[in-house]
């Protein structure tokens, strides 16, 4: 045998340079879906400043900032200015409707009340019923959707033959004759609280089918996946399928269309206070403060202009949000 081989350095001198390398860089560590969604989420500046935009008026909207900011840039929404308005015309004095640094938005003609102050009280009820009816249909829709569209057969017919029944219904109609009937008081409520619960009840149960049908489909594609097939190989039972495997899988385009629910919502309860069955008067809504400025817009347009584009500004930066988070959370897009 001849002589064994010499070698001189250590063993780590000998690897190559690419390994070296290697071995002094820190471990790549993966994304979780929800990181990569955040990612894809920041860079798009539209949504992020649509999110701000319904991240302040939330905080607006809460009662101890309202008052505060009420006190700072205007006055109680029910107090009435009658100095500043002209008694011959009923218009504010000055201009823009009487802004200044006490009334940044002006004050309604004839009885001069802070416009910026019935906004904001108006954008807690708008959010209010948006939000919660909104909560209504997304609990009743997934169930119903889910269920239709896991379990098939008559199960899918029935659901799909409610769904419709439900689209063709005159809403509108229903609520102005509810309005009609609605007693002084019921399970505890009156007045405008009351009629908020109605008005909750009323579109969220109305509205469910929207995303009961989107939800349905969702599912019919996720029930012949591999995973569904494996959680029934190994014995699993429907309800474990749907809790642990489908509705996890139904978070993302639960959430998207949510999001885009709510300025629906909020349109809806807008128009039924504009047509006198949504929350009365005087507690400020978006939708009464544009009825009651039809008769003045003539010679007070900021009247109609400034809930005009309260309610405009809001439904649109829900709507870019909700357009942001699809686009996000859809590993399809770009």
């Amino acid at each position: 045998m001849g002589a064994p081989i010499e070698v001189s350095g250590s063993e780590a001198e000998a690897q190559p340079d690419a390994v070296l390398a290697g071995l002094e860089r820190s471990a790549i560590q993966g994304r979780s879906l929800g990181q990569i969604a955040w990612t894809r989420l920041k860079r798009d500046k539209v949504a992020m400043a649509s999110a701000v935009f319904i991240v302040l008026l939330i905080i607006a909207a809460l009662p101890g900032v309202t008052n505060l900011l009420v006190s700072w840039f205007g006055s109680p929404p029910d107090k009435f200015h009658q100095t500043l308005v002209d008694p011959t015309l009923g218009t504010p004095y000055g201009k823009f409707g009487g802004v200044s640094g006490h009334h940044i938005f002006g004050i309604e003609p004839t009885n001069g009340r802070d416009l910026f102050a019935r906004v904001l009280y108006g954008a807690r009820v708008s959010l209010i019923i948006g939000v919660l009816a909104t909560l209504v249909s997304v609990v009743i829709g997934t169930l119903l959707g889910v269920a239709a569209g896991f379990f098939g057969g008559w199960v899918d017919m029935v659901i799909a033959r409610l769904m419709d029944i439900f689209l063709a219904f005159p809403l509108i109609m229903f609520a102005i004759a509810l309005s009609g009937v609605l007693p002084s008081s019921m399970l505890g409520l009156s007045g405008n609280n009351l009629r908020i619960a109605i008005l909750v009840f009323v579109i969220g149960f109305f509205a469910w089918p929207y995303i009961g049908r989107i939800i349905r489909g969702q599912t019919l594609s996720l029930r012949e996946r591999e995973f569904v097939d494996a959680a029934r190989s190994m014995g699993a039972r429907n309800s474990y399928i749907l809790f642990k495997e489908l509705l996890p899988n139904l978070v993302a385009p639960i959430t998207v269309y949510a999001t885009l629910l709510i300025p629906t919502n909020i349109l809806f309860e807008a128009a039924l206070s504009f047509l006198g069955v949504g929350i009365n008067p005087p507690a400020p809504s978006w939708g009464g403060m544009l009825n009651q400025a039809t008769e003045l817009y003539s010679v007070a347009p900021h009247f109609v202009i400034v809930p005009g584009l309260a309610i405009f500004v809001t439904v649109l930066a829900f709507n870019l949000f909700g357009d942001g988070l699809r686009d996000a959370l859809d590993p399809r897009s770009r």
